[in-house]
């Protein structure tokens, strides 16, 4: 008799927490999952350091139930940022994956103002570029050898200190900064420099018809560097100053010498 009571309650309790399930949590639970939100979404392929625009990104609306943490919902907060990944169409963009400003080893192109410009000179053997041990910010000097117009070993006048903004693997991500994919290091296969128009000329020039060294001269602070780069900014002015004004100051030192005071007596 007391097995059988034990069976009805048992059954009784079963039943009374199948009613709550079907009338109490399962409607919860369904409102949950038919609630939406509204979201970023990508409409075109956008690069890693790419600026975000209007056309690239779109507001969808989904399911809310289970979304990321951190996912955009705005579209305004997304435009004007930069993408730090890759980003394919269709993807919600996490707030994680965008940034106020370009990534660090990106800056300068970003901010390039007229005054001095990026070019990039291939490193054509292991050795030419330090072993794969540039780094952005490094001050190196470009050492030519065996040029073709004399067969000599020289560093330009020009490229004696030149700064590196960028040193690149040849599946386009930076060697030394950790953006490669997969766990082998890949090694450089080119090298950015920031430079005045008249370097990116011979540097132009050079990467067609010479061998490139390339020689480490300092790594350190940025103030450090800066007294290598205006030392040189220093030096390209001299060798690019007007020859017009070099012609008139002689011009004038020579009227200087040839006038002869009004009353200066002639023996």
């Amino acid at each position: 008799m007391s097995i059988f009571k034990n069976r009805t309650v048992i059954g009784v309790i079963c039943i009374l927490l199948a009613l709550v399930i079907c009338f109490g949590i399962t409607p919860l639970f369904n409102r949950g999952i038919s609630q939406k939100a509204e979201i970023v979404r990508v409409t075109k392929d956008i690069h890693a350091g790419e600026l975000i625009t209007k056309d690239m990104v779109t507001t969808a609306e989904v399911g809310s139930y289970n979304l990321p943490s951190g996912l955009m919902t705005v579209k305004d907060n997304v435009v004007g940022k930069y993408a730090k990944a890759d980003l394919a169409v269709g993807d919600y963009i996490l707030a994680a994956k965008i940034s106020e400003a370009p990534a660090a080893e990106n800056a300068y192109l970003y901010n390039l103002d007229g005054t001095k410009q990026a070019i990039s000179v291939t490193i054509k053997s292991f050795a030419t570029g330090l072993s794969g041990k540039l780094q952005s910010g490094d001050i190196v000097s470009v050492i030519v050898a065996d040029y073709p117009e004399d067969g000599e070993t020289s560093i330009p006048a020009e490229l004696q200190y030149v700064e590196i903004i960028s040193v690149t693997a040849s599946t386009g991500y930076d060697a030394n900064t950790g953006e490669a994919k997969g766990d082998e290091k890949e090694l450089p296969s080119t090298v950015t420099f920031l430079v005045l128009p008249e370097q990116a000329k011979v540097l132009a020039e050079l990467e067609q018809d010479a061998k490139l060294h390339l020689s480490l001269v300092y790594r350190g602070t940025v103030d450090g560097a800066k007294q290598f780069i205006e030392a040189q900014d220093e030096l390209i002015e001299e060798l690019y100053a007007e020859p017009e004004e070099e012609s008139t100051a002689e011009s004038e030192n020579a009227d200087s010498v040839a006038v002869k005071p009004d009353n200066e007596v002639m023996e």
